[in-house]
């Protein structure tokens, strides 16, 4: 069984956009969605696409992807 490989894929809301903005330099893609959810499945597809390309060496089973996201603190609604 091969070992989990972890790309992270970097992550910060684009308020006027109304967007999550997200790349992974490991892959490398980038994308936006108005969701986590949906940055993370557009990433993941673009990886698995690449992913015989840019790294050979890797199982796509065994690849995970990590999400660090960014957005501002709001305050809480009264």
């Amino acid at each position: 069984m091969s070992k989990p490989v972890i790309f992270t894929i970097t992550a910060a809301w684009d308020d006027e956009a109304s967007v999550w903005t997200g790349h992974s330099d490991e892959i490398p893609a980038a994308a936006d969605a108005p969701t986590l959810d949906e940055l993370l499945s557009k990433i993941s597809a673009m990886a698995l696409d690449v992913l015989p390309d840019n790294h050979p060496d890797i199982d796509p089973s065994q690849l995970y992807l990590q999400i660090t996201a960014l957005r501002e603190a709001e305050p809480a609604a009264a």
